[in-house]
């Protein structure tokens, strides 16, 4: 029995990542910060779901996380899913709140590092994945998207230099690309986005990716599909 961590897991992506989990076999842990619809997911889920509402910047949270980890006796995957997008609509840099700004890097950059570090005993043991939920903002510079991709680049670099200290891990850096999401839609406010793919559509690629254990780096879900 695999056990899978997933942050953000009341919606999008991680929503969608953690029914395909659970639907092979694997048990999940997931947290949010909105009570409702976490529990709403982990209802659906049933007993291959353990679902713990708090914020991934609080400590104390990322403390039970922890335990509830450890309490299913192992960790092979943490998905690093949970992330904030900042204000909406987004600010030019020159006019980014440094209040905003701290957050967007507290939950997107210092918190994926700070859970990491807490469950690394297990990650290790497990030799075990980290999945670092990254973006084309990352790598491309975007009017308006200083904050957000100012993270994910660090986000980035950060999964690198961890895939070095512990190469016994598998490390990626995942771009999942636009999707249909309540924060792809924050960030185009009034926007009909109805183009772009569900998350469900992507979660294949992220599960191709963990089957083949490529080496560590930084991948984008087309290309694994396209691969």
């Amino acid at each position: 029995m695999s056990v899978a961590l997933i942050t953000g897991g009341s919606q999008g992506f991680g929503r969608a990542l953690a029914r395909a989990l659970v639907a092979r076999g694997d048990r999940v842990v997931l947290d949010a910060r909105g009570a409702g619809a976490l529990r709403a997911v982990a209802a659906e889920l049933g007993d291959r779901a353990v679902a713990i509402v708090g914020d991934v910047t609080d400590p104390g949270h990322r403390a039970e996380l922890a335990a509830a980890v450890r309490a299913l006796g192992r960790l092979d995957l943490l998905v690093n899913n949970a992330s904030t997008l900042g204000p909406s609509p987004q600010p030019k840099l020159a006019d980014y709140p440094v209040a905003e700004f701290e957050r967007v890097l507290a939950v997107n950059l210092t918190a994926p590092l700070a859970l990491t570090a807490e469950l690394m005993p297990e990650l290790v043991a497990a030799r075990g994945t980290v999945v670092n939920i990254s973006s084309d903002a990352a790598v491309e510079a975007y009017e308006g998207w200083g904050g957000y991709g100012s993270a994910k680049a660090g986000l980035d670099h950060l999964s690198a230099v961890l895939a070095v200290e512990q190469p016994d891990l598998a490390v990626y850096a995942f771009d999942p690309g636009d999707m249909r999401t309540e924060m792809h839609q924050a960030a185009f406010p009034g926007e009909d986005i109805s183009d772009r793919p569900e998350p469900e559509t992507v979660v294949p690629a992220l599960l191709r990716l963990l089957a083949r254990r490529p080496p560590s780096g930084r991948y984008v879900a087309s290309q694994v599909v396209a691969a």
